[in-house]
């Protein structure tokens, strides 16, 4: 147990919202081969040291051993397949229906032949390419004919080339996915959200649901016509604001608050709550999908970026999860929110142990799942009036962290 009048100790190897935020907790900052006691590291140093380093027993780090069964793109996909087969042979086809939230995927290139025969059987299906271990829009392209796939995989800008004799390095895996065209659109343009979900532990599974979030929007009116405009058909941050007319302040993101209370006034509470629950279930089963194979650890905990793109028909799709969501402020508006949303993770993971055990909110946070659905104190009426028990989700909804802090902490510090 750590002793609370000891001062925290922390490292950071980022230089963006999560340094400032530890740095304004009153922690003590450790530099070079320092003693600490929390350590917000990058993947690589969990891959190079972790399986070499002894944590005492107060010690937290920002990943899990093997996160990347989740965040990987190919990884996540072969084990939401196993997992819907696992809840279809246990459960039923309806209860594995539950599951059809992700687009048809191949990985390439041990599924090219799979692939290619579903594209035969789906002539003028656009199909977008992704590669397996990269983030912020980075070598994605869309096609609609096998040629520009072959054609690419010749081009010297493909690291995945398949020469006569052998490649002479291993090629980059990619993953294939039927794209989705019919993408619900705010002003005629395309968005997706970034959610962010907090794991603290998988044995058993708890997992924490963030209320904010935002929704990120193409600057470009949607269109199917040109494909390889990526300002029309990607959303991240970091190709938008590439865009000649983008403006950093205004930006091209609403806060899910704000896409809440939009879609409520144009289809209605009912159906938008619907939807919403809906996202809640891709959180739930994505997590219990590499439960049983993710190395728990005590000193573990992980923040995830999940990447859901609504369609036209208010169905939501998981796009991929992120193990190291930007923490780096695109606006005034932005920062603030990740430092919110930082601040509640370090709340959650409680260095200072102010917190029982038993709390089903920490500031923004709220427990979804503590191995089974963790249900709210309201109730939830459906369309046949019958009264039923609600997650305890409430994404989108407003976030009175500071007065639900101070309730909590009472009587403790003033919260910042």
């Amino acid at each position: 147990m750590f002793k609370r009048e000891r001062v925290i100790r922390f490292k950071c190897s980022l230089q963006n919202t999560i340094l400032d935020v530890l740095r304004n907790r009153g922690w003590q900052e450790v530099v070079g081969e320092g003693d600490w006691d929390f350590y917000w590291c990058d993947v690589g140093w969990m891959k190079e040291f972790f399986d070499h380093f002894y944590l005492e027993e107060h010690m937290k780090i920002c990943h899990f051993r093997n996160h990347y069964e989740l965040t990987r793109k190919n990884l996540m996909v072969k084990n939401l397949k196993r997992y819907r087969k696992q809840v279809e042979k246990e459960h039923g086809k309806t209860e594995a229906q539950k599951c059809d939230f992700f687009p048809m995927t191949f990985e390439l290139p041990t599924e090219y032949h799979m692939f290619v025969e579903e594209f035969k059987k789906n002539p003028g299906q656009i199909w977008i390419m992704k590669p397996v271990a990269k983030s912020q829009g980075k070598g994605i392209f869309l096609f609609r004919r096998l040629k520009d796939i072959v054609d690419w995989k010749k081009s010297p800008q493909s690291d995945y080339q398949f020469a006569p004799d052998g490649p002479k390095e291993q090629p980059e895996n990619y993953i294939v996915q039927r794209y989705l065209d019919d993408p619900y659109l705010i002003g005629g343009r395309k968005f997706d959200l970034r959610v962010y979900t907090l794991v603290t532990s998988y044995v058993p599974l708890k997992a924490w649901l963030y209320r904010e979030g935002f929704a990120r929007l193409s600057n470009t009116r949607f269109s199917l016509d040109t494909i390889d405009d990526t300002y029309i058909h990607l959303t991240n941050v970091a190709v938008q604001k590439t865009a000649p007319d983008y403006d950093p302040e205004k930006g091209s993101k609403w806060s899910v608050r704000q896409l809440r209370i939009f879609l409520n006034a144009r289809h209605g509470k009912e159906r938008v709550d619907q939807c919403f629950q809906l996202i809640d279930e891709i959180f739930i089963r994505s997590l219990l999908s590499v439960q049983k194979i993710m190395v728990n650890d005590k000193h573990c905990f992980e923040l995830y970026g999940y990447d859901v793109l609504l369609d036209s028909n208010l169905k939501p799709w998981l796009l991929e999860v992120n193990a190291s969501p930007s923490l780096t402020a695109s606006s005034q508006e932005d920062y603030e929110l990740k430092c919110r949303l930082l601040d509640d993770v370090l709340n959650v993971v409680d260095l200072e142990n102010r917190l029982t055990g038993k709390e089903k909110a920490v500031g923004g946070f709220d427990l979804i799942w503590n191995d089974g659905p963790v249900y709210a104190d309201s109730m939830f009426t459906d369309s046949n009036s019958a009264t039923l028990p609600r997650l305890n989700s409430f994404l989108g909804c407003i976030n009175e962290r500071k007065q639900q802090l101070r309730q909590l902490y009472r009587p403790l510090q003033t919260i910042k």
